[in-house]
């Protein structure tokens, strides 16, 4: 049975934009951000259609055991790390690299022994005030790691940016100095590797901050055609949008001038009025935020969204069409043709919140 709506993915698009993420930092290695079912995308699906990746970013045990129940063997980082002795002996098990980004997470290896050696990500907090080790706190850290041979065969650095997706941030400049200082050196210092492994750039950094490219970057939203500064899309940077989110039209309604449309009657018909009821709504992603006049294309016209949205269905104004829209035609809630970045920004939001709130019940293909 096929369903009313669906969100279509693009296997090329995904591997173009690797492609040019690869153009763009030239000679990094790339770990993909395929956290939050690959930002809607498909995890598994994604993966597989990005396996010339460097290595898989996701943020939950549940997410890299997925990866290998599905025959994926590349590296694997968990970004969020373990939390317990059990996820740290899986962690080691399944050969997944983890980011060590707290305390609590340096004494499980402290305890663990000898065991399986693996990839350890120490992050250090250069201000995000999220996760990662304070300045005061990094030498210690990095200390304790050097002392673990048996647990930690490799250890690298990084760290996160609060305002990269703002161009020409001092933040994001002030952040790239304080990382180059403290972590100078410190390889040969531990005895470790004369320098260490960095990565600092996120998606925003790769594509303004070239300083910040360090020996890995970590794209995630560029990966998927979309860019992660407000007022562009993703075309303007060489990026094809990977996801187009259809649906369809289910029922064709007279209104006349002056009565309304949907829960609150919030839009009233300035005129008589032909309205499409397209099978879309909060329960399969969209926002409720959505604003009336929000575009969504209809047989490659863009009409304006009428009322609200509800959990199944929106109404969208085709008035002005010609009398050819017809029940079963397909509309386009974004995609290509309707960039993600311009629909988020009518429902007051980024277009990451769009994409990972595509939901479970809408079925995603990879062509």
């Amino acid at each position: 049975m096929s369903s009313l709506i669906r969100a279509q993915v693009s296997a090329s698009a995904l591997r173009g934009n690797l492609a040019r993420v690869r153009e763009v930092a030239a000679g990094r290695r790339v770990m993909a951000i395929i956290k939050a079912n690959a930002y809607g995308h498909g995890l598994v699906a994604t993966a597989k259609c990005l396996a010339g990746a460097d290595a898989f970013g996701v943020a939950r045990m549940e997410e890299a055991v997925a990866l290998r129940d599905a025959g994926i063997e590349s590296p694997v980082v968990l970004l969020e790390g373990v939390f317990s002795a059990e996820q740290q002996a899986l962690a080691a098990q399944l050969r997944f690299e983890i980011v060590v980004h707290e305390t609590q997470q340096l004494a499980l290896l402290e305890a663990a022994g000898a065991g399986q050696p693996l990839v350890a990500w120490l992050k250090v907090d250069t201000g995000m005030n999220r996760l990662g080790f304070r300045p005061a706190q990094f030498a210690d850290a990095l200390a304790r790691l050097a002392a673990l041979p048996g647990m930690v065969r490799e250890t690298r650095l990084l760290t996160h940016f609060a305002c990269a997706d703002e161009r020409g941030s001092a933040m994001t400049g002030e952040q790239i100095a304080r990382f180059a200082q403290l972590t100078r050196g410190r390889g040969q210092a531990n005895r470790l590797a004369t320098r260490l492994v960095t990565s600092l750039a996120n998606s925003a950094a790769v594509f303004s901050q070239p300083a910040a490219h360090g020996d890995w970057v970590r794209p995630g939203l560029a990966l998927y055609g979309v860019a992660p500064f407000a007022g562009e899309t993703g075309a303007a940077l060489g990026l094809v949008p990977a996801m187009r989110l259809v649906s369809t039209v289910i029922s064709l309604r007279d209104v006349s001038r002056g009565e309304t449309v949907g829960y609150g009657a919030t839009w009233r018909a300035a005129r008589d009025s032909r309205i499409a009821i397209v099978a879309a709504g909060y329960g399969d992603g969209l926002l409720r935020s959505l604003s009336d006049g929000s575009p969504v294309m209809i047989n490659g016209r863009a009409f304006p969204l009428a009322g609200r949205v509800s959990m199944d269905m929106i109404g969208v104004d085709v008035t002005d069409a010609p009398p050819t829209i017809n029940v079963g035609d397909q509309a386009v809630l974004w995609g290509p043709e309707l960039p993600v970045e311009n629909v988020a920004q009518r429902a007051g939001t980024i277009p990451y919140e769009l994409l990972c709130a595509v939901s479970q019940r809408v079925p995603v293909s990879l062509d």
